[in-house]
């Protein structure tokens, strides 16, 4: 499969469990994450699909589309080895999507660099609050659930937050 075919495969994918997950949240309250706001296009399209959520982004610097930009209040710049738990104590854990599209581009190095990241998300989601991931999340109090039949397996992963674990 040519790169050009893998990344569209990678979108279409990644669009499908957005659309997924904001059907599994619709009756929820509380705010959305997006861990790696990248260009935006996901912010974006999160925004179109959630009109009225407080949706907040994390970056370590800005390199997004002016058009899919969240506005100052809604964007949290710096590490997110340390943006995320002053978010949490902030907030709480509260989160009822936490999209995490923070990554090297290769697994091997997203569980050593980025293994802080899955404890971290446990601290912001709420209970049975529902975390996506293009990479595998380890924690204790994420539990693996299926993906909607067209997600190719391995392409995207899913847990709910478990209620007892913290």
């Amino acid at each position: 499969m040519s790169r050009l075919d893998s990344f569209i495969r990678r979108l279409e994918a990644q669009r499908l469990v957005l659309n997924w997950a904001a059907a599994a949240i619709a009756d929820r309250d509380g705010p959305v994450l997006e861990l790696g706001l990248g260009n935006g296009r996901t912010y974006d399209h999160l925004r179109e699909i959630l009109p009225g959520r407080s949706i907040y982004a994390f970056e370590r610097k800005i390199s997004a589309n002016p058009r899919s930009m969240p506005p100052p209040e809604a964007l949290v710049l710096g590490e997110m080895e340390t943006t995320l738990p002053d978010f949490a104590a902030r907030h709480g854990r509260n989160a009822v999507l936490v999209h995490v599209d923070a990554t090297t581009g290769v697994p091997e190095l997203d569980r050593v660099h980025l293994s802080w990241l899955p404890g971290h998300v446990a601290m912001l989601a709420a209970d049975d609050a529902l975390v996506l991931s293009g990479w595998e999340l380890e924690h204790l109090a994420l539990r693996a659930v299926p993906l909607p039949d067209a997600v190719p397996d391995g392409r995207y992963f899913a847990y709910r937050r478990n209620v007892a674990i913290d």
